[in-house]
């Protein structure tokens, strides 16, 4: 019998043993996932609201700004061959929405509310709002060098905030593209990241001496936010900022990557006064981050609503984007992140793009809590004298 009951106490130790082996075996690989969709959880959406809910005034009472923009628009189109869209925008409500022109000069296609232009610079904004992101997350520090992400990255002395403020003095990677790449595909990103490890184009300053407008900074950026999220950044901008924004109809396009969407409009260019040649892509086009981002006049109010209505980022972080950015030597910079800066006695928070027959722009004045996008794809050069003429427009005849 002490025979039997050795041999049944070592057997149940045994199986004890084996249980508890298999046991923790599973806790640890349970942990080990957790902790994996823990750190991949961190890099998903915030919920926030569902979406930007947009107002807009009664009709009653925007019909004289609503005639006297139409017939600007008309002109303009006529006289100068203006073919885009037009929001307006006042005290959180929608005063004016409308498109006039084709969309294809080809099938005589009428552009529509849904049509989307490639917002050229202006998308800038959001790269620079996916890098904030990152850092309200706590993914990265502003004051992080490039070369903690890129360790070959030739500049060694650029941060994150001098990217986002142009203060980086790079070199211009349109110029590297044109110059250096020699496949028939246009560089993707990380191409373009590995392009610029093996080339000797100087920089033009050494970061933070000076202010020199960069796209190269944008598409480092953009590169950053792929390198910690582990996704591209057209998905990272459309989960993080399009969804939850509810910005339906916008989203980011490279050139010979991507598949063409139905409501993505093309660039032209006017030829001898009369005929529209489309404008074709180039090496430099399937690059993102500074440019590539298509958009409605809808979506873009959207996106300049719910960053101002914290659906996004923290109120410190969007104040971050519109603050000057300085020099090592205290200068002010006409720059923020993702943002020109102009708060002078009119004050504008603003972006203008240009870029393949695309010419936009998003302005806010602060003071007058009135915004004004314009989006056109036909070359059209007077942006900025538009977005005058319908703020005055606006002020004289609409009191809200």
């Amino acid at each position: 019998m002490t025979f039997l009951r050795k041999k049944i106490f070592l057997s149940t130790v045994i199986l004890i043993s084996v249980f508890l082996f298999l046991k923790l075996g599973r806790t640890s690989n349970y942990t080990q996932k957790t902790l994996q969709k823990t750190e991949k959880d961190s890099l998903n959406p915030i919920p926030r609201e569902k979406g930007v809910v947009v107002k807009e005034y009664p009709s009653s009472e925007v019909a004289k700004v609503t005639h006297k923009i139409d017939s600007l628009l008309k002109r303009i189109h006529k006289r100068y061959d203006f073919h885009g869209a037009v929001l307006v925008a006042k005290h959180g409500k929608i005063v004016y929405n409308n498109q006039i022109g084709y969309a294809n000069f080809r099938n005589k296609k009428l552009l529509h509310e849904n049509s989307a232009f490639q917002i050229a610079s202006v998308s800038k904004q959001f790269t620079a709002a996916s890098i904030l992101l990152l850092y309200e997350r706590e993914l990265l520090q502003l004051t992080d060098s490039v070369t903690k992400y890129f360790p070959d990255f030739p500049y060694k002395d650029v941060t994150i905030s001098h990217l986002l403020t142009h203060t980086a003095g790079l070199p211009k990677y349109f110029w590297v593209a044109e110059h250096k790449w020699e496949e028939k595909e246009p560089p993707t990103n990380s191409e373009m990241m590995a392009l610029l490890e093996t080339t000797d184009t100087p920089r033009f300053f050494r970061a933070g001496r000076n202010f020199d407008y960069s796209n190269t900074g944008y598409f480092v950026l953009a590169s950053i936010v792929e390198k910690i999220s582990g996704m591209a950044y057209a998905d990272f901008v459309t989960y993080n900022i399009f969804q939850p924004l509810g910005m339906k109809n916008s989203f980011v396009y490279r050139y010979k990557k991507d598949t063409i969407r139905s409501n993505q409009l093309i660039g032209y260019r006017l030829y001898k006064g009369w005929r529209h040649l489309k404008i074709r892509g180039t090496v430099n086009d399937a690059i993102v981050g500074d440019k590539n981002v298509y958009a409605t006049a809808e979506d873009l109010y959207k996106w300049h609503y719910g960053l101002l209505h914290g659906m996004l980022l923290s109120e410190d972080s969007v104040a971050l984007m519109r603050t000057h950015g300085v020099t090592k030597y205290g200068r002010k910079v006409p720059y923020g992140m993702g943002f020109r800066l102009d708060y002078g006695e009119n004050g504008r928070v603003y972006h203008y793009g240009k870029w393949n027959g695309f010419n936009t722009g998003l302005i806010q004045y602060p003071q007058e809590d009135l915004v004004i996008i314009i989006l056109e794809h036909t070359s059209y050069k007077a942006i900025a004298s538009l977005c005058r003429k319908i703020k005055k427009v606006v002020n004289y005849d609409f009191k809200s």
